[in-house]
This record gives structure tokens, C-alpha cells and sequence, in this order.
């Protein structure tokens, strides 16, 4: 499916790695980081733009960890983490309303045309309509994410990618935390899956992030920004999974049994497929429809995804870079994804 996928030009790239919450069950690279003949193949250890991946990766997680040392409750304002934040009709938004993308923002805006900076976008947000009353209902909203990641800095006390480096430093060790970080350094760059032609930055895009308001906020953002290899994605998916099922040796697991059964727990609000920065299992979930409905995941622009169901005992992470050379309808990726996931339960199961 992947090489036809390949042939069929839905992406030059790919990666994939599945397993359990003890071991890696299978892993493969395919093509070449580009369509160019010559283009490097496509290993293990190339690096994709992870794109929303950021927000359940990096953000969600830097969130649980606020909440296991009691730096931040769900349900506190947002206004309590970032004192711009005092238009009155939001006064009331918390951090779960981010996380659960129920806070009324849109779900983009280009605030990469006026804004450099954390504090211009979140005058702009501040500023921006809201699109429904906070809590009605949901939309998927890279502006939630935007806002949240500069919460969490504040609650944090440091910046997004310090703050995650060290959790994962904590985790797997500082080698291996290496493998997921924003801002890759100068030596990943021959090996790094390109994403598209920016016109506006008016080069191809390798290790820069490929969203534009991410590319705005320095490359560290809580919508997007994060690079990884499969592996590495692995590795956070077993974390996970250890959490979700209570193992004993707490420095294995992402954050508190309890904590990580709230973040995936599907949303109150009717027709939300969302929990708390997680997608879970629908019909037309990008995972397919063979995976059990305890499953969560999320996808990413650049044509990544991740998906776990702990009812399985297995995760699946597929990376590709399928906005190379340019983005084009998110139909075929989608399509591959669904076939991929199906496939790989049935043979599984």
C-alpha cells in the first residue's frame, strides 16, 4: 500500500514503526526523502515534521505533568497563566477548554502576516471574534493551541521546547530524547524528509517548520513545530501506553495512571470526537475501522499520525511528508492511512 502510495505520488517518504507497550512489533522506511532519483532513501532514523503531532506529543504532555505536580488545575483560567488575556466575553476560558478545543477561537488565522512573538499573537488573540460561545461546542483549533502553549510557558516557567526536553531527558535518556525536538539542529538537516515550497519564505522547507505561525513564534509553538523519527514516536507511544495501565515504575510513564485516563477520555460535548488534545476512534477516523473504540491518536498536516488502542496492546505511527513539494488535497493521505491501520490490525489480530 505504501509503495503504491509512493508511485502514486500521495508522498515521496515514509516511515512506520508498530508495537506494543513492551516492544517494537515492526518497523520499515520507505522511498526517498524527495521525488528526485538521487534523493537520500528514506531510513528509520529520518526526521519528519511532525506538524499537529506537536499538540498531544509536546503539548499535551508538558500539560499532564503541570497537572501531576499541582502547578496547574484543568479548570483554572486562562487568564490566571497569561494576564493579557482580558477581553471580557473570555474571561471564563480555561485550560481544559483549550485542550478539549471547546474555548470559542477560530481555527486558524494567519497571524503570521502581522504578528512575530509571543506577546503580538496573543494580543491578536485576545482581540480576534470569537466563533461561538466558549463550551457550546467544539472546533479543531490551531489558535487553542497557540494560546495554550503560552500558558503552559508561563506555568512552566520556560519556554515549550526546554520544558519537554527535559521530560523526555527524564523518560528515555538525553540521547534518545534528541530524536523528538523542535528547532533540529544543523547536523539533522541531510537527513530530514523535506516538506513544501514556501512562497512566502521563498525557499523549500527542510528542518524549519512547515506551519506559518509556528515558523512566526521561532519554531516553538503549541500547535506545531516538533521533528521526530519513528522511533522516537515509538518510544512516546509505549510511555503511554505504560501510563494508561498503571505500571509501577512511574520514571516509564508519561504522567499519573488517573492523569492520562482523563486526557483520553472522549469529550461531554455531543458530535466531538475529541478528548483533551486527542482524537479517539469514529467511523471515518484516519486510524480505519478495525481498532477497538478505546483508541486515540492524532494526525498532522505534513501527513503524520499516530494511534494507540490500549484495548489492542498496539500503536501504529506513520510518517510521511506528503505536502512535498506542495500541499494538495488531504484525500489521498487520508485514504492510505485508513487502508494502512486496517491492514496492519488484520494481520495483527
Amino acid at each position: 500500500m505504501i509503495e503504491r502510495a509512493i508511485a502514486g505520488r500521495v508522498f515521496p517518504a515514509a516511515s512506520i514503526e508498530v508495537g506494543s507497550a513492551d516492544e517494537v512489533l515492526w518497523n520499515e522506511a520507505f522511498g526517498r526523502v524527495t521525488y528526485e532519483p538521487h534523493a537520500p532513501s528514506t531510513t528509520p532514523d529520518t526526521p519528519f515534521d511532525l506538524a499537529s503531532l506537536t499538540k498531544v506529543v509536546a503539548t499535551s504532555t508538558i500539560a499532564m505533568r503541570l497537572v501531576d505536580r499541582g502547578v496547574v488545575q484543568l479548570d483554572s483560567p486562562v487568564r490566571a497563566w497569561v494576564t493579557e488575556w482580558q477581553t471580557p466575553d473570555r474571561q471564563a476560558m480555561t485550560i481544559r477548554d483549550l485542550l478539549e478545543h471547546r474555548a470559542g477561537l477560530p481555527a486558524w488565522a494567519p497571524l503570521f502576516e502581522t504578528c512575530t512573538g509571543r506577546a503580538e499573537f496573543v494580543t491578536a488573540l485576545d482581540r480576534c471574534t470569537l466563533e461561538y460561545e466558549p463550551r457550546t461546542t467544539s472546533l479543531y483549533s490551531d489558535l487553542d493551541f497557540i494560546l495554550l502553549g503560552c500558558a503552559l510557558e508561563s506555568a512552566g516557567g520556560a519556554t515549550l521546547d526546554r520544558q519537554l526536553t527535559g521530560i523526555l531527558d527524564d523518560l528515555f535518556g538525553l540521547s534518545h530524547a534528541m530524536d523528538l525536538i523542535y528547532r533540529p539542529p544543523a547536523d539533522w538537516l541531510e537527513r530530514i524528509a523535506p516538506t513544501r515550497v514556501a512562497s512566502g519564505r521563498s525557499r523549500r522547507l527542510v528542518g524549519e517548520v512547515d506551519d506559518d505561525n509556528a515558523w512566526a513564534l521561532g519554531g516553538v509553538a503549541g500547535h506545531a513545530g516538533l521533528f521526530g523519527t519513528a522511533g522516537a514516536l515509538g518510544q512516546f507511544a509505549r510511555a503511554a501506553m505504560r501510563s494508561l495501565r498503571g505500571d509501577e515504575d512511574t520514571g516509564r510513564q508519561l504522567a499519573r495512571q488517573d492523569t492520562m485516563r482523563t486526557f483520553v477520555t472522549p469529550s461531554s460535548i455531543a458530535g466531538n470526537s475529541r478528548a483533551l488534545a486527542w482524537d479517539t476512534m469514529r467511523p471515518t477516523s484516519s486510524c480505519g475501522g478495525r481498532m477497538s473504540p478505546e483508541a486515540f491518536g492524532h494526525t498532522g498536516f505534513t501527513g503524520t499520525s499516530l494511534w494507540i488502542d490500549p484495548r489492542l496492546g498496539i500503536y501504529v505511527v506513520l510518517l510521511t511528508n506528503r505536502v512535498h513539494p506542495q500541499a494538495g488535497s488531504a484525500e489521498p493521505i487520508q485514504r492510505v492511512r485508513r487502508a494502512v491501520h486496517d491492514a496492519i490490525i488484520d494481520s495483527l489480530m
